[in-house]
């Protein structure tokens, strides 16, 4: 397709001299572009497509970036990025853009998002600040259905809804997060969604009203007054205008006419407005609209058919399904949870064997951890499958629920270490310092998927929390003379005064950088507590390395290093962890980046020697 008007577009502003025939058009080519891109380095598809329309609504109506536009993870926001003058070749590959909102990117993203549900929190503030500040601008939070099974979306609806601001909610229904909605608020919206004839119908009418000249403002005035009598006596409001909103919708959110109307509506309100949208996630693919789960993130792809240029690789996630199914077949108390991931964290399999013994909690990490705590207290066996990223969001689940009174809680941490393309806000450098805060957590990291069973194997006949953490992608090779015992740990000594200890995938590297060197290779596997017997081993050597998939503070190197120099070591102990955020480029680039990739190993050894 020519992207005739998509080239004239400069500045966010140039689509509002567009008449609507050129906005469809515009619409078409903005979905063209997007899977074209999409289809070469990967990325969010189907989440994306379901946007196209709502994104031109939104800057044809709205002035960007003095009426921000908030939106919720960002899955939504390639065309906005388009939009306001970015080109989204090369996007979450190293120097290209990044997948979600960056407001180091553009003035059009004022806040980064890349986790759900805080998109109206944000908004809120920001509308807040305006509101001090004198200046009567809209702030726009968009907002998916999805993201309304996590509680901080009521939170701020709570608190928006009494504050008088000029607050736009839009909330993008297509029934769908990454894995279908469930809950009692899935249910609520479907119920509401049915409605989007009758909104048609009356916005029609106002719309025919109010060109009439002299007296159309009259009637629909008298007219509304009537309805509303109405609707008071016979009828309760919806949830939302329960919160202090006031309620629009719900929306064909693919007619961009109708659209525009109702938006410049919201616009005109002056007070909290949640305008509710119907869109269909993957719109204008039919490969995205038939197996939206599949494209909603995704690998590079023949536009053509929608076929991965790359089949997917049996992975730790994969490891980690089979590993649960297998154990759960021999033990009817394993139990397992996931937060809107079913697919993501490889629970499809053990969804569909054990269906009375899964459990989808939608996107809310806090009330996941809990709720397997109380499993536990039930006399259950849960796990919880979580990305590292996410975990975050639970600290003090885990802290408060799960282990001040200890219960036997599994959590099975997805995604650990560095992952590429998705960038700052999902990288799982953190899990680590977060974990070994708690006091009587146990932390598993393995190499490969036979050390993952075990690991489970171990934690589910263990007590307290135990938790094991695997990196994205699959096992590395390693040479078949480093023969692993799968105990709490491996030592291979070798010829020189030199110690390289590492956990997880970086063994890999650690053993090549070995052959290399002749430097001692120590895998922890139980990494945390960490054992005396490890800092009496470290002890013999001179120089002891440590590289490790974590900021540093806080992280298994550090504690290790404390309890050496706590021992009498007296030689040289030098860490190489991952310095601060890091941002979206391929996963071995950045462990090359920040030094723990073989070849940075055998340079600090060889250094050290000299």
């Amino acid at each position: 397709m020519e992207h005739e008007l998509l080239g004239t577009i400069k500045l966010a502003s140039d689509i509002k001299k567009l008449n609507n025939d050129q906005l469809r058009r515009l619409c078409a080519e903005l979905r063209d572009e997007i899977i074209d891109k999409v289809s070469e380095t990967g990325g969010h598809l189907a989440s994306n497509l379901g946007a196209v329309e709502l994104t031109v609504a939104l800057h044809y109506v709205f002035d960007s970036p003095n009426e921000p536009i908030i939106w919720d993870v960002g899955h939504q926001c390639y065309a906005h990025k388009i939009l306001t003058g970015r080109n989204i070749a090369g996007i979450r590959t190293e120097n290209g853009l990044s997948g979600f909102p960056k407001s180091a990117e553009s003035e059009h993203d004022l806040f980064v998002a890349g986790h759900a549900s805080t998109s109206i929190s944000a908004a809120l503030g920001i509308a807040e600040a305006k509101k001090i500040n004198g200046d009567e601008n809209s702030v726009i939070a968009v907002v998916g259905d999805g993201a309304c099974s996590g509680g901080m979306i009521y939170e701020a609806l709570n608190n928006a809804g009494r504050s008088g601001t000029n607050l736009v909610v839009v909330l993008n229904d297509n029934e769908m997060s990454i894995s279908p909605n469930v809950g009692a608020m899935a249910k609520y919206l479907a119920k509401i969604r049915s409605k989007e004839g009758y909104f048609r119908f009356k916005d029609n009418i106002e719309h025919t009203l109010l060109k009439i000249p002299a007296i159309g403002k009259g009637i629909f005035a008298v007219l509304r007054s009537i309805k509303t009598f109405f609707k008071d006596m016979f009828y309760s409001s919806n949830t939302f205008e329960h919160f202090g909103f006031t309620y629009l919708g719900p929306a064909d959110g693919h007619d961009i006419e109708m659209l525009i109307r109702t938006l410049r509506r919201a616009q005109s309100i002056k007070r909290p407005v949640l305008v509710h949208i119907n869109t269909i996630k993957g719109k204008g693919y039919a490969p995205a609209e038939e197996k939206p789960s599949k494209f909603h993130g995704v690998a590079p792809f023949y536009k053509e058919n929608g076929q991965l240029k790359k089949e997917s690789e049996y992975s730790f996630s994969s490891a980690f399904g089979k590993t649960l199914c297998k154990l759960a077949e021999k033990d009817d108390k394993i139990c397992a949870i996931t937060a809107a991931m079913t697919d993501g964290t490889g629970l499809r399999e053990f969804s569909e064997k054990y269906p009375s013994r899964f459990f989808d909690v939608g996107i809310a990490e806090e009330h996941a951890m809990t709720f397997a705590a109380g499993l536990a207290a039930g006399g259950m066996k849960p796990v919880f499958a979580v990305y590292s990223t996410f975990l975050q969001r639970a600290y003090d689940q885990v802290l408060h629920d799960a282990s001040i009174e200890p219960k036997h809680v599994v959590i099975g941490i997805d995604r650990a270490g560095i992952v590429g393309g998705d960038g700052e806000t999902h990288q799982g450098t953190f899990d680590v310092p977060i974990l070994t805060s708690i006091p009587g957590i146990t932390v598993y990291s393995p190499s490969d998927y036979n050390e993952l069973e075990k690991d489970f194997e171990k934690a589910f006949s263990a007590e307290g929390v135990q938790a094991i953490r695997y990196p994205r992608g699959k096992e590395k090779i390693v040479p078949e003379n480093f023969v692993k015992n799968y105990g709490d740990f491996d030592y291979f000594e070798n010829k020189i005064d030199c110690l390289i200890v590492t956990y997880g995938r970086l063994f890999s590297e650690a053993v090549f950088a070995s052959e290399e060197t002749g430097a001692s290779v120590l895998k922890i596997g139980k990494i945390f507590p960490v054992e005396h017997e490890l800092i009496e081993i470290a002890k013999k050597y001179n120089f002891v390395f440590f590289f490790e998939e974590s900021v540093e503070f806080g992280s298994i190197a550090e504690h290790f290093g404390s309890m050496l120099f706590e021992s009498g070591f007296e030689g040289k102990y030098i860490k190489r962890c991952v310095s601060g955020f890091v941002s979206h480029m391929d996963a071995e680039k950045a462990l090359k980046l920040h030094g723990l990739d073989r070849e940075s190993m055998i340079n600090a050894v060889k250094e050290a020697l000299k």
